[in-house]
């Protein structure tokens, strides 16, 4: 399983373009999640990296968040309305696990705070998932021709390039 860490240092070019698009959606992204009878979700989410992980925490008892607990496997898009990809994009697979701890919770909710304003300390959460990032791609457009970045754990990035 890869941390964001360890997939930031694998693959800085995908990195740096979904941290860059994140950061450009106020943190929105759109998480695809499995539902019970196997069809795809879409769901909105504000994906955080924090303390070397990226984290799905959201509003308890919601279907993504029912999916995921059913199925663990996701994948993350960076949100775009440019039908020209010109600012890129990237797709995150992997799987999440839970993460059953008080301290850490509080931590996070506390970075959440004075990022945001958004108080969620004190807070208990049903279920706080960190993400094991299994595979990426990215794109980018420019000077007639579309550079697809992929990786893979264990692999280093490469580029495929369509005119």
């Amino acid at each position: 399983m890869t941390s964001w860490n360890e997939f930031a240092e694998a693959a800085p070019r995908i990195a740096e373009i979904f941290t860059r698009r994140h950061a450009a959606t106020g943190n929105l992204c759109l998480l695809a999640t499995l539902r019970a009878d196997g069809s795809p979700r879409i769901s909105p989410l504000e994906p955080r990296v924090f303390e070397g992980e990226l984290w799905l925490v959201g509003m308890p008892g919601t279907t993504k968040f029912q999916d995921l607990a059913r199925d663990p496997r996701f994948c993350l898009h960076t949100a775009t309305v440019d039908t020209e990809v010109t600012d890129g994009d990237v797709k995150l697979f992997g799987a999440v696990h839970d993460v059953r701890d008080p301290a850490l919770h509080q931590r996070w909710a506390e970075d959440l705070f004075a990022e945001s304003g958004f108080d969620l300390r004190g807070e208990s959460f049903d279920q706080f998932y960190a993400a094991d990032i299994t595979g990426a791609s990215a794109v980018e457009v420019g000077d007639g021709h579309m550079d697809v970045t992929i990786w893979k754990p264990g692999q280093p990035e490469h580029v495929v390039r369509k005119h």
